[in-house]
């Protein structure tokens, strides 16, 4: 997403947030909101909040804290006035919201990290979502190995033949440098996953030349660790020639922050979210 999308978004959430009288508590009527988010149908976009109520509830957050039913007046066609039905919700509804959104929608994507952020400060939108994109790259790739790891034990090979596909797949995108050298380059403990301090862009390759293990394995009906171990490395070499082609080497790109770590302040951020944005009671 470009910066200049960034601004207009963020621009807009901006200029239809209210602050509850005599509070800091922030709000936003579900109404105006439906549009922003890329949803032409009110109950369409009712079926997603009813979702996110759900998670607040799973959270053991009380959902009329954060979700407020209320009647407001709108002037129709012909002049006259009627009450329509709305929702007020706290900024972490509207997290809750964009969680539960269609994610291909970009309204959505950047709603995620407008929301769970309670800044208005671009800069840190724009490396917040940065960390999303991360973290979203890497849940992909988990995803992705653990499907291969399926595939490919129903094909004859074990945990260790896994591990060892996954390493020589390694080796063909780092240029020749195995995971343990990358993550000897990177200062990584020999007990943590290697893409958890890579950057987005190799995460990402690591990805998708993952995923087209997984389609031709099950597409050529592959079988045992020879075969399976030189598609894999046929897709990384593949993979390495596209970056290369675009001034790409994987193993020159500079260690990134620790996943773990980032992952635990989003944790932090959303209990502070949680605790500054609930409507007072009744």
């Amino acid at each position: 997403m470009n910066k200049e999308l960034i601004t207009t978004l963020q621009n807009d959430f901006n200029a239809v947030s209210n602050i509850l009288e005599g509070t800091e508590v922030e709000f936003w009527y579900a109404r105006e909101l439906q549009g922003m988010l890329g949803y032409q149908s009110w109950d369409k976009f009712t079926n997603v909040i009813e979702k996110a109520k759900v998670a607040c509830k799973n959270s053991n957050i009380e959902v009329s804290d954060h979700f407020r039913h209320v009647g407001k007046m709108v002037t129709i066609g012909s002049g006259a006035r009627r009450e329509i039905k709305d929702i007020v919700l706290t900024r972490y509804a509207c997290y809750l919201v964009a969680q539960n959104g269609d994610s291909k929608k970009e309204e959505i994507a950047f709603a995620q990290t407008y929301f769970a952020m309670q800044t208005r400060k671009q800069e840190l939108l724009e490396q917040r979502m940065e960390l999303e994109d991360r973290l979203k790259a890497r849940a992909k790739l988990r995803e992705s190995e653990t499907e291969l790891s399926k595939n490919i034990y129903e094909r004859g090979v074990d945990n260790s033949g896994f591990a060892r596909i996954r390493s020589k797949g390694d080796t063909a995108l780092f240029g020749g440098h195995s995971t343990s050298d990358m993550k000897e380059k990177l200062v990584v403990s020999t007990h943590r996953p290697l893409a958890d301090f890579l950057p987005t862009v190799t995460i990402t390759a690591k990805n998708l030349a993952t995923e087209i293990t997984n389609h031709n394995v099950k597409k050529d009906n592959l079988y045992g660790e020879r075969s399976i171990t030189s598609e894999h490395i046929q897709n990384n070499e593949s993979i390495r020639s596209l970056l290369a082609d675009r001034g790409i080497k994987p193993e020159e790109l500079p260690v990134a922050e620790d996943l773990k770590k980032l992952e635990r302040k989003v944790k932090s951020d959303e209990k502070k979210l949680i605790k500054k944005s609930a409507l007072p009671k009744k």
